[in-house]
């Protein structure tokens, strides 16, 4: 069954000449519960087609379908809310709020939805993650290593049913890279989830169920 449907998809920026087409009419499906990596230089429109799937950024044409639900037929609003609910990202840069404790940091996708957290699923995450020891810590006082770590349990806090993550290893050397890779593939396989991992690394994609290669806004 697929969790992911895209559909001729095109994301297009400027006019004329000038005009970026960022991606050029992708078709994708992505099956429920399997790891797809996809790869490609830089400008190749991974990137963009992540967050066409995430719905942080809406296409000049064609239809993204995730878990059932039409995305060109949401508000901001709703997509927000669509956001917390259905997708954990996690990003290359970490995008921890460095005043908050990595506690505050993995609930805070909670707090923005005033739900209480599920303190047994919550304690069984950062273990698995190596984070027991951290929880007061401040994102600064860690490793990046830990930080991606921190980050990652940010994403599965809410039990989404998928897990995008764009570039995760980018920032951490060789090891520390495959570590977090690792523990990417090892949760959301633990949990069920369905994860589409944007990378460069071709070592790290080996790592998926699928590889997706992309190049100048389409498939290839």
């Amino acid at each position: 069954m697929d969790i992911i449907t895209v559909q001729n998809l095109k994301k297009y920026y400027g006019s004329g000449s000038n005009q970026v087409r960022a991606l050029d009419g992708v078709d994708l499906t992505v099956a429920q519960g399997g790891f797809t990596a996809i790869v490609g230089a830089s400008g190749s429109g991974k990137t963009t087609l992540l967050n066409m799937m995430g719905g942080l950024d809406v296409p000049t044409a064609g239809e993204v379908i995730v878990d059932g639900v039409s995305l060109s037929g949401l508000r901001e609003e709703q997509r927000a809310v669509f956001r917390r609910k259905k997708v954990g990202f996690v990003f290359q840069n970490y995008n921890l709020v460095p005043t908050l404790t990595v506690e505050e940091n993995i609930l805070f996708p909670l707090d923005l939805d005033g739900s209480a957290p599920d303190e047994k699923y919550l304690q069984e995450i950062t273990e698995l993650l190596g984070l027991t020891g951290k929880m007061r810590d401040y994102p600064g006082m860690l490793s990046g290593g830990q930080q991606q770590r921190a980050a990652i349990a940010r994403a599965l806090i809410t039990k989404p049913p998928i897990i995008l993550a764009d570039e995760p290893t980018g920032n951490l050397d060789s090891q520390n890279g495959q570590n977090v890779a690792g523990l990417l593939k090892m949760t959301t396989e633990l949990y069920h989830r369905t994860l589409v991992l944007i990378t460069h690394n071709l070592e790290l994609a080996q790592l998926a169920d699928r590889v997706v290669r992309m190049q100048d806004g389409r498939i290839v």
